[in-house]
């Protein structure tokens, strides 16, 4: 029987020659990622480490992005645990504050590479399936413990196989798509499965299959993942060279799956998530007219250099609504300086926009850009929960960046494919 592409990976670094779902199987991940959160899970092994040290330190990936520059003196602390850590055990792949969100960093450095098995303490680390990983997201507990060991279990998931047909239409999006397939199949539809994408991805961008993957956890995925193909070489072979290696790999045309569902892409409409739920999904037509405060284009799911110039384009010669805040998020330092470069930053700044450090920002309502009670952000970041931005008497609405910058312009929601 064929084999699917969790099935083989894990396999793979169990090294057996098959695994079924539902298989535990001792695994030792390619690399492990931890964030700000480093700081307590270093401290739940204090002592161990003490004594054994840690049992690989270029496996572990250590990124600053949750909180910068520090907020607060806890903040600062655990930026300061961070980085005595890092120097006493000789951790080389670490990014202190202003590099960006762990996830753009680690693709950016190349170290998500076809073929290996990542691990982190975020649950987004499902965006690295964007370039043929197996990447899922794991506990404070588990982190620890592979610091310390280098290995860990994993449950074999079952699959889902998505096929694409046709591309995308002007002012359509790839987070419109996310967001009409987690309506479908609903925020624990595909709960701890892996998810293989299908059909015509080659007209999908690096960039837009990342945003894609990142969802993944949104609809329950363990994993969310895109074949290897010219289009994921070509930007693995531009800028710098990681150390790191892997092979790609796929699914056997005869794996079996749980469920099959297909989607012909040109049908696809601007859409938004609402009322505190990613997949309660409508069209931006239903709720066209709705007031917002705020409108945050950026995070790990929208703040590339393709988001911001999507959204330049929009607002090229208009201002936003002065009833509504712009804020500008870029996912990491590479990203700000290309939008530099290129006078999209420059454009979006002079429409009203209020640029923020690389970072995750207000995304996790720890600080900048929080919400007042009653206000009503339209965002393209990942999770509208109540109570994301910094207060539970708010409102947050997904939605893609050219949908966020078209209604910036009136200070309510609009479908971009009304701005000409």
């Amino acid at each position: 029987m064929g084999q699917t592409f969790a099935q083989k990976i894990l396999a793979g670094k169990a090294g057996l020659s098959s695994v079924d779902p539902g298989q535990i199987v001792i695994v030792k991940p390619d690399l492990l990622l931890t964030h700000d959160n480093t700081a307590a899970i270093v401290a739940k092994i204090d002592s161990e480490l003490t004594e054994f040290g840690v049992r690989d330190p270029s496996r572990h990936v250590i990124v600053l992005d949750h909180i910068v520059p520090a907020a607060s003196e806890k903040a600062a602390k655990n930026h300061q645990d961070i980085r005595n850590y890092v120097r006493r055990f000789g951790i080389r792949h670490f990014y202190d504050v202003g590099e960006g969100v762990c996830h753009q960093v680690l693709t950016e450095q190349k170290l998500a590479q076809p073929g290996l098995l990542i691990l982190g303490s975020d649950s987004h680390t499902c965006t690295y399936g964007a370039f043929n990983v197996f990447s899922t997201g794991i506990d404070r507990t588990e982190a620890a413990a592979l610091i310390l060991t280098g290995e860990t279990w994993l449950r074999v998931p079952k699959s889902i196989r998505i096929e694409f047909s046709g591309r995308l239409s002007g002012h359509v999006t790839a987070k419109d798509l996310i967001l009409h397939i987690i309506g479908d199949i609903k925020a624990d539809g595909a709960g701890y499965c892996s998810v293989e994408y299908h059909g015509s991805v080659e007209t999908l961008s690096m960039d837009e299959r990342m945003t894609i993957a990142n969802m993944g956890v949104e609809m329950g995925a363990k994993n969310s993942v895109f074949p290897f193909d010219e289009e994921t070489k070509a930007y693995l072979g531009a800028g710098k060279h990681s150390e790191m290696s892997g092979s790609p790999v796929w699914g056997d045309p005869e794996a079996v799956y749980e469920q099959t569902l297909s989607y012909n892409l040109q049908e696809i409409v601007p859409v938004a998530a609402i009322d505190h739920q990613v997949d309660h999904v409508v069209s931006v037509e239903e709720i066209r007219g709705w007031k917002i405060d705020q409108c945050l284009i950026g995070t790990c799911t929208n703040g590339r250099v393709s988001d911001f110039e999507s959204a330049a384009e929009i607002l090229k010669g208009r201002k936003i609504s002065p009833n509504c805040r712009l804020l500008l998020l870029p996912a990491s330092r590479q990203i700000l300086m290309k939008t530099f470069a290129s006078g999209v930053m420059q454009s979006l700044i002079g429409a009203g926009g209020i640029l923020l450090p690389p970072g995750c920002g207000p995304c996790l309502g720890a600080h900048q850009g929080l919400l007042a009670p009653g206000e009503r952000c339209l965002s393209t970041s990942n999770r509208n929960f109540k109570g994301r931005m910094g207060t539970r008497d708010a409102e947050i609405i997904l939605a893609s960046p050219e949908t966020v910058a078209a209604s910036a312009c009136y200070g309510e929601i609009r479908d971009p494919r009304e701005i000409r």
